[in-house]
């Protein structure tokens, strides 16, 4: 077993323009210089969270195999939202491609404004939770020790999230 191989789940959402090529090329991007992506869940159409005066997105959840640290995970995904086009103009804004790091593997990283896992908010985003659940429901949030699908069934977001 490779020691330095470790599983990590992302969420990628899209909600400007053609969102499902967007997805698509993020997948291809992330299997090319992320790496191996071994799970991938339906897609998701979700009304908007937080800023809701936009188009609803289009979510879906991954798990890859990679042998980058997490802060070079967080530098790749960031250069793939450049690569396609991403460019941040306000929180929780539309966006052509958004990749977060959800979990990486059970470890907690804690660097302020650079990089938190796992992601602060995901035990409250039924649009994070839906999809993580159909691939990794038993995985188990190392913070709560709670597993995906126990954090799912007490959640109280009532955002709609439904699969395509």
């Amino acid at each position: 077993m490779d020691l330095d191989l470790k599983v990590a789940y992302l969420l990628l959402g899209s909600n400007l323009g053609e969102r499902e090529r967007y997805l698509e090329d993020a997948l291809k991007s992330i299997n090319q210089k992320v790496g191996r992506v071994f799970a991938i869940s339906a897609i998701y159409e979700t009304a908007a969270w937080g800023k809701i005066d936009q188009p609803s997105f289009l979510n879906l959840a991954i798990g890859i195999e990679t042998h980058l640290t997490a802060f070079e995970l967080l530098d790749n995904v960031l250069d793939i939202e450049a690569s396609l086009g991403r460019i941040r103009h306000e929180k929780w804004g539309a966006r052509l491609i958004d990749i977060d790091i959800i979990f990486y593997g059970d470890e907690i990283v804690n660097e302020g404004d650079k990089l938190i896992i796992p992601h602060p908010e995901m035990h409250r985003r039924k649009f994070v939770l839906e999809p993580l659940n159909e691939i990794a429901a038993e995985f188990k949030h190392p913070v709560l020790k709670k597993s995906v699908s126990e954090i799912l069934t007490t959640l109280t977001d009532s955002l709609t999230v439904e699969k395509r």
